[in-house]
């Protein structure tokens, strides 16, 4: 089975954590994209709390029409069925091209999270 987060992605996720816990304002491209693939919902994840891991940051969109930035636990992303029961998964293929603000105003105008 694959890992939702790969080890690589984890530490790229945890130094962007440190980075922000400095009180720094940083605006990273997204490190991993997850989605359920018998539902609607997509998160883009940018950093990860250095002394709780399990506590992520990004763009999460429940697939209802209300995309926002926030955060989320890894551990209820791994819980979360989709209509079939099927987990989420990450997408093996995606490579951020923009900065997660640029992400979230896309998703904002298009209640969305659009991959442009």
């Amino acid at each position: 089975m694959t890992p939702l987060i790969t080890p690589d992605q984890m530490d790229a996720l945890l130094a962007n954590g440190a980075r922000a816990a400095t009180g720094n304002s940083i605006d990273p491209f997204p490190v991993v994209k997850l989605f359920t693939p018998d539902a609607g919902a997509t998160w883009l994840i940018t950093e990860a709390d250095p002394e709780y891991p399990d506590i992520l940051f990004g763009l999460c969109d429940l697939g209802i029409g209300c995309p926002e930035l926030g955060y989320v636990r890894l551990s209820e992303i791994q819980a979360v069925r989709g209509a079939l029961r099927l987990p989420v998964e990450r997408d093996l293929y995606f490579k951020a091209e923009h900065s997660l603000s640029f992400y979230a105003d896309l998703a904002h105008h298009a209640r969305q999270i659009v991959l442009a």
